[in-house]
């Protein structure tokens, strides 16, 4: 893998550090914060149209990259579950100026959207197989976790 895990938490020493207390917004829905936030410590949940889309607690999470990359406002709220910490970066400075952060954030996205490809095809070979209404209401939940997934990328 491209991906160098450990020159990127190097990098994230670098990066100044803000603090959000339990039920405090990190990131608000419509908004253009221009910002990569990075969790370090606590606990996030992610909430787009009023529906809870992720519980995220894995240091290394990505917030706010999806903005950064298609230069368009937050979709989704991100709100501190328990005190949390993030490092933060200005995300058009970072992206464009660290190799690094950019192939971090790529990875990122593109684990997302392979493990959101095998849900959907599994979805597709399970409803050509009779899948009962349930079966498929958990399942599309499953594939929306793995689209809203902003776990950092774990190596194979």
């Amino acid at each position: 893998m491209l991906l160098d895990t450990a020159a990127f938490q190097e990098r994230l020493g670098a990066l100044p550090l803000t603090n959000y207390k339990a039920g405090e917004t990190v990131l608000f829905t419509g908004s253009t914060s221009g910002r990569l936030v990075i969790l370090k410590t606590g606990k996030v949940s992610v909430v787009k149209d009023d529906i809870q889309i992720a519980e995220v607690a894995q240091p290394g999470a990505v917030f706010g990259e999806l903005s950064a990359l298609l230069d368009q406002p937050h979709e989704a709220d991100v709100f501190a579950l328990e005190a949390s910490q993030f490092h933060v970066a200005d995300a058009k400075t970072l992206l464009k100026e660290d190799p690094i952060a950019l192939l971090h954030v790529a990875a990122v996205l593109a684990r997302r959207l392979d493990n959101a490809n095998r849900a959907l095809i599994e979805l597709k070979s399970q409803l050509q197989a009779g899948l009962s209404s349930s079966e498929i209401g958990r399942m599309l939940k499953r594939i929306e976790t793995l689209l809203s997934s902003h776990s950092p990328v774990i190596s194979d």
